[in-house]
C-alpha cells in the first residue's frame, strides 16, 4: 500500500510539474519584430590594465527616435556586482580605451546632431568626461601612449594639409557646399558601401597632447590606399613604433595589395615588412611583451575564400612564421596574453564560432570554447580571459573564463551580464537542430533546423529556406539581428539553414568548390536540403518557399531560372545580372569567382547569370534594396523587378532609399519584417493544418 501511495505521489508530482511547464509555456509569446530590436546590444568588452574591470558599449534603439543610443557600462570581472552604467548622454559613444593606470577612460562620442565625433575623457574616480578634440572630422579608435601624456587616434585628413586643420576644415565645408556634387575619379576605387571616395581624404594617425591638447599628424604627407572598412593599426607597448595596413599598389588601382608597414615614431621612417607576399596581409597586432607582431596572411591574391592564416614578425630577427599552415579553420580577432605565451582566437566550425587558443610558438590549436558563437576575446589577467557569446535565441552577453595553464579550464565560464535576461524569458523559441545531409556531389552539408513555437511533428509545417550570403559566409548558431532565424520561425515555419558548398568553417577545399562557378553546386545544396526536410514527414509540399540576401538573393534570382517548386521567394539585395554586378563598389577577384572578366569571356559569365533564365521566371518574388546599396546596386532589384511583372510573375518591391546593403534602422527594419512575413503569409498558409 505504501509504494502504491509512493507511485501515485510521484505521478501525481509529474502531473502538477507538466502543467506548471504547459502553464510557463503558454504565459510566453513567440518572438516579434518589437522583441529583437528592444534587446540590449553588447559591444566588445575592453579590460583595464590590472584585469579587474570591463567597459561595454551597451546599445538600446528607439523606434520613436529610428536611431540607437550607445552608453558605456563597467563590469567587475568577479562578478561580485552588477553592471554599472557611466555615461547617460544622448547619441552615440564608443572606441573606448583605458588610460595605463586605470584612472581614465577615453572614448569617442557624437555630441550633436551635425558634429564630427570627437574624443573624450573620462575619470574613473567620479565626475563629467571632457572633450579633448575640436577637429573638423571625426576621430577613431584611440590607443594611450605608455607614459599616459598622449593618446593616438585615428581621423581622415588631406595629405597635402595633414595637421592644418583650419584648412582642412574650410575644405570639407567647401566640399559639402559644392552645388554640382559631382563625384570625380580616374580610379577603380570609386566608392565604398555606401559613399564615394573621391573627396580626396586619407586616414592618418595622430596624436593628441593631454596638457597642450596639441594636436601632431604622425603621418604627414601620407598618401597610400587604405582599408575601405577603416585603418588596420596597433601602437607598440613601448610607444616607439606604429604597424598599420595599407595598400601598395599604385593609382588607378587595377589590382590591390594589403601589406604590413611599420612607422618609426622618433623619425617618421615607414617600411614594408611584406613585400614577399602578393596577397592580403592585415590586421596587426603587437604582442603585449613587444616581442612579436601578429597579423592575418592570405596566400592567393583575389581569391575571395582563400583563409586567412595567422602570421607571427619577430621585430627582432625579422623572421615571419605561419603558425596556422596546416590548420583548415580560419582564425580572427587574436589577441595575445600578458606573459606573451599564448594566443587566443576564434574560428568558424561547422555553423558556430568557437574559442581556441594556441602556444605562441605554434602547434594545432586547442578548442577552449565550443560556440554557439563567441567574439571579442580578451585576456583578463593571467589565466583569465572574457569573451562575448550568443546564440540563436540569446544575443551577446559577456563571460568569464578562469584556465589552468596549458591544460583544460578549471571552472565552467560564468555569465557576467544579463542585459536581455527578462525579455528572453517572455518568448517562447522552437527547438533547435543541427543536421547533416549528403549533398552535391555526394558531399555532408550541415544546416541548421529551427522549428516553430508549439511544433508538433504529426502536423504539417510550412518550410522557408535560407540561403545565406557572401557566398564564403556561415549560418552560425547566433542572434542575428537582420536575418534572426528565430524570428523566420516565430509566426509558424520551419526554418532549414543551410550551409551549402563555399560556407566557411568547413575546410579550405569546401570553401573554394564553388570559385568560377557560383551556381551549381549550391542550387544542388539547397534542392537537396528541401528534399531532406520533405523526407522528415512533417513538412507540407506545397507550402515551401525561400530566402536570401546578397549572394542568397543571387541564389532566389538563380532558383527562379531553374525550378518552380517553391510557392514564392524573398529576394534581397540580391544579384540578378552577373556583367551589370560590375558597377559594384569592390569588383577585384570577380574575375576568378565567377571563372572570367566581361573583357575575357562573356559567354561564361553570361552562362551563370541569373538574367539568361528568365524565360522561365515563375514564382511569386519579394524584392528589397537599399538605395545607398553599392555592393549590389539597386538596379539589380529594379531590373529583376522589371522582368517580372513584365513577365505577368507577381512581384511586389520595397526600396529604402536611406539604406545600404544593410536595412539597420528600427522602423526601416520593422517595415522590411513585416512585408516578408506578409508575402509568406500571403503564398503560404501560415501555422500548422
Amino acid at each position: 500500500m505504501k509504494s502504491l501511495i509512493a507511485l501515485s505521489c510521484v505521478c501525481l508530482a509529474a502531473v502538477v510539474v507538466q502543467a506548471a511547464r504547459a502553464e510557463e509555456a503558454a504565459a510566453k509569446q513567440p518572438l516579434t519584430v518589437e522583441d529583437l530590436w528592444a534587446m540590449h546590444r553588447v559591444g566588445s568588452p575592453v579590460v583595464s590594465p590590472d584585469g579587474q574591470q570591463v567597459v561595454l558599449k551597451v546599445t538600446v534603439y528607439s523606434h520613436e527616435d529610428n536611431k540607437g543610443e550607445g552608453d558605456l557600462w563597467v563590469v567587475p570581472v568577479d562578478g561580485s556586482a552588477a553592471p554599472r552604467r557611466l555615461t547617460w548622454q544622448k547619441g552615440a559613444e564608443g572606441d573606448v580605451a583605458w588610460s595605463p593606470d586605470g584612472k581614465h577612460l577615453a572614448f569617442v562620442s557624437k555630441r550633436g546632431e551635425d558634429d564630427a565625433k570627437q574624443l573624450y575623457l573620462l575619470p574613473m574616480a567620479g565626475g563629467e568626461a571632457e572633450p579633448v578634440t575640436e577637429l573638423p572630422m571625426s576621430v577613431s579608435s584611440p590607443k594611450w601612449f605608455p607614459d599616459g601624456k598622449r593618446i593616438a587616434f585615428v581621423a581622415s585628413t588631406f595629405p597635402d594639409l595633414n595637421d592644418n586643420f583650419e584648412q582642412v576644415g574650410e575644405r570639407l565645408k567647401a566640399q559639402k557646399d559644392d552645388k554640382t556634387e559631382a563625384k570625380i575619379s580616374d580610379n577603380r576605387v570609386l566608392r565604398y558601401w555606401d559613399h564615394y571616395l573621391t573627396d580626396g581624404t586619407i586616414e592618418h594617425v595622430f596624436a593628441v597632447d593631454l596638457e597642450s591638447r596639441e594636436v601632431k599628424d604622425l603621418m604627414p604627407g601620407y598618401n597610400a590606399l587604405l582599408g575601405f572598412g577603416g585603418l588596420e593599426w596597433d601602437l607598440s607597448p613601448d610607444g616607439k613604433e606604429i604597424a598599420f595596413a595599407a595598400n601598395h599598389t599604385d593609382p588607378p588601382w587595377q589590382k590591390l595589395n594589403s601589406d604590413i608597414f611599420l612607422l618609426t615614431l622618433e623619425n617618421g621612417e615607414i617600411r614594408c615588412i611584406t613585400e614577399d607576399n602578393p596577397a592580403y596581409d592585415g590586421d596587426p597586432s603587437y604582442s603585449p611583451d613587444g616581442r612579436y607582431l601578429l597579423y592575418g596572411r592570405n596566400r592567393r591574391p583575389e581569391i575571395s575564400p582563400d583563409f586567412t592564416r595567422l602570421a607571427r614578425y619577430d621585430r627582432t630577427s625579422g623572421a615571419m612564421v605561419e603558425l596556422t599552415a596546416e590548420w583548415d579553420f580560419e582564425p580572427t580577432g587574436w589577441v595575445v596574453t600578458d606573459d606573451g605565451s599564448t594566443i587566443f582566437f576564434h574560428a568558424q566550425s561547422k555553423g558556430r564560432r568557437s574559442l581556441f587558443r594556441m602556444s605562441i610558438d605554434g602547434g594545432t590549436p586547442e578548442l577552449v570554447v565550443e560556440g554557439g558563437a563567441t567574439g571579442s576575446v580578451r585576456t583578463a589577467g593571467a589565466n583569465r580571459i572574457v569573451y562575448l557569446e550568443e546564440t540563436f535565441h540569446r544575443p551577446d552577453d559577456l563571460y568569464r573564463l578562469d584556465l589552468a595553464g596549458s591544460g583544460p579550464t578549471t571552472d565552467s565560464p560564468k555569465k557576467l551580464t544579463s542585459f536581455n535576461d527578462e525579455r528572453l524569458a517572455a518568448i517562447d523559441f522552437g527547438a533547435v537542430e543541427d543536421v547533416t545531409f549528403e549533398g552535391a556531389g555526394g558531399n555532408p552539408v550541415q544546416m541548421h533546423v529551427l522549428l516553430p513555437p508549439g511544433f508538433d511533428p504529426a502536423k504539417k509545417w510550412p518550410l522557408l529556406v535560407l540561403v545565406h550570403g557572401g557566398p564564403h559566409g556561415a549560418w552560425l548558431d547566433s542572434f542575428h539581428f537582420r536575418w534572426n532565424a528565430a524570428l523566420f520561425a516565430a509566426p509558424g515555419y520551419v526554418v532549414a539553414a543551410v550551409n551549402f558548398h563555399g560556407s566557411t568553417g568547413f575546410g579550405q577545399a569546401f570553401a573554394e568548390s564553388i570559385l568560377g562557378n557560383h551556381a551549381d553546386k549550391p542550387f544542388t545544396d539547397v534542392m537537396k536540403a528541401t528534399d531532406f526536410m520533405l523526407e522528415r514527414g512533417y513538412i507540407d509540399p506545397e507550402r515551401l518557399a525561400a530566402a536570401g540576401g546578397s549572394y542568397g538573393g543571387y541564389m532566389m534570382s538563380w532558383i527562379l531560372g531553374h525550378t518552380d517548386r517553391f510557392a514564392c521567394l524573398v529576394n534581397h539585395a540580391g544579384v540578378y545580372d552577373l556583367m551589370a554586378q560590375f558597377a559594384s563598389d569592390y569588383t577585384w577577384g570577380r574575375s576568378n569567382n565567377y571563372g572570367a572578366s566581361p573583357w575575357q569571356d562573356p559567354e561564361r559569365i553570361d552562362r551563370y547569370s541569373p538574367s539568361r533564365y528568365a524565360k522561365n521566371f515563375a514564382t511569386p518574388t519579394l524584392i528589397l534594396h537599399g538605395e545607398l546599396d553599392y555592393r549590389v546596386p539597386v538596379t539589380q532589384g529594379i531590373n529583376l523587378h522589371g522582368v517580372l511583372t513584365g513577365k505577368g510573375v507577381a512581384s511586389r518591391i520595397v526600396i529604402f532609399p536611406k539604406e545600404n546593403h544593410w536595412i539597420r534602422k528600427p522602423q526601416a527594419a520593422k517595415l522590411w519584417w513585416n512585408e516578408v512575413h506578409g508575402w509568406l503569409k500571403k503564398h503560404l498558409a501560415v501555422g500548422a493544418e
